[in-house]
This record gives C-alpha cells, sequence and structure tokens, in this order.
C-alpha cells in the first residue's frame, strides 16, 4: 500500500517533460525526485528520455511538415485514449 503523497510510476511519466525542464513546482519535484530514488525502473525511463533528446534533439513545429505534424498530433491523440493500435 503507498502512501497517499507518494508519486506512481504512471505519474512520473506524465510529469517527466515538466521535470526535464524545471518546470515542477518544488513540492512535486521533491516527490518526483523522492520517487527516482526509490525505483530503478522509472530511473532507468528517466534515463531513455535524456537520450532520446540527445539523440534526436528538439523538434519545433515549424520544422514539421504538415502532414507529419497532423500524424503526430493523432497518434498522441490515440495514445492519451489508450488507442495505441493507430
Amino acid at each position: 500500500m503507498s502512501v497517499p503523497d507518494e508519486l506512481s510510476c504512471r505519474e512520473l511519466v506524465e510529469l517527466v517533460t515538466d521535470y526535464m525542464e524545471n518546470a515542477l513546482p518544488p513540492a512535486e519535484r521533491v516527490r518526483f525526485e523522492e520517487h527516482l530514488i526509490a525505483c530503478p525502473g522509472c530511473q532507468t525511463y528517466l534515463e531513455q528520455m535524456r537520450q532520446t533528446i540527445d539523440v534526436l534533439g528538439r523538434v519545433t513545429e515549424e520544422s514539421l511538415e504538415p502532414a507529419a505534424r497532423a500524424r503526430l498530433l493523432d497518434l498522441f491523440r490515440n495514445w492519451k485514449r489508450g488507442d495505441r493500435a493507430n
């Protein structure tokens, strides 16, 4: 059973971008980092995200062709709904 203030792995995944951009409020950042200390899987996930950004760099909206942008938005919407088949 988890303590109510403990961050779950799912919550960490949802917050990872804000964490990496230093956009989390201080209390949320503490919860995030406390979870990382105790969760090797999330440590690995965070490192994979960092490596992905290092390898791919940052994609700007302006750099995307309209069709690619539309496809990415569609994939993201389906992912958020849990429909990962697309």
